[in-house]
């Protein structure tokens, strides 16, 4: 049996991609502790995030595409850590994936591709929060040298349950 190899295009993310992008993120909403979000949003409601991350500077927003068909497969973004200034120089890294391209190395094009992006920029830190348990984002994460600063137990609540969440720190 062979298996076909689908070409991946990482490119930064436009206004285009809002529709499949907030369907990536709903899937999480509903299925998944993944995201404490617990309720499905609009693309009208996510077009904010989408603008919060230009094509430069340390916020950055990148989509991973299927090469022929350009279906979204992912997306990396780095966010603002906190609102205070003095935070300015830190980031929270995150991925999501559609749901048939997990285990492909989509992840880690994109990490690659965000990474890279980043070297260049006023950054110190780059932080990421994996709802526990998450043995894919917990290996992805460690691969990119990032190492395990904290857990917070049991801090938030979705389908029923409360669910802690790790915290990994890289140094840029």
């Amino acid at each position: 049996m062979t298996t076909e190899r689908t070409e991946v295009q990482v490119r930064s993310g436009t206004e285009g991609d809002l529709d499949a992008l907030t369907a990536i993120y709903n899937h999480y909403v509903r299925e998944t502790p993944i995201t404490f979000d617990t309720a499905v949003f609009t693309a009208e409601e996510r077009r904010s995030w989408l603008l919060s991350h230009p094509e430069d500077g340390p916020h950055r927003l990148l989509v991973a595409a299927d090469a022929d068909s350009q279906a979204t497969l992912g997306y990396a973004t780095s966010s603002p850590l906190r609102p205070k200034p003095a935070y300015a120089t830190s980031v929270e890294v995150t991925i999501y994936l559609a749901p048939d391209a997990a285990g492909r190395g989509i992840g880690t094009l994109l990490y690659k591709a965000l990474f890279e992006a980043l070297e260049g920029e006023d950054l110190h830190r780059a932080y990421a929060g994996i709802a526990l348990p998450n043995e894919a984002s917990t290996r992805l994460h460690e691969r990119f040298g990032f190492r395990h600063i904290g857990t917070y137990r049991e801090v938030g609540r979705k389908f029923g349950r409360y669910w802690d969440v790790a915290w990994y720190e890289k140094e840029l």
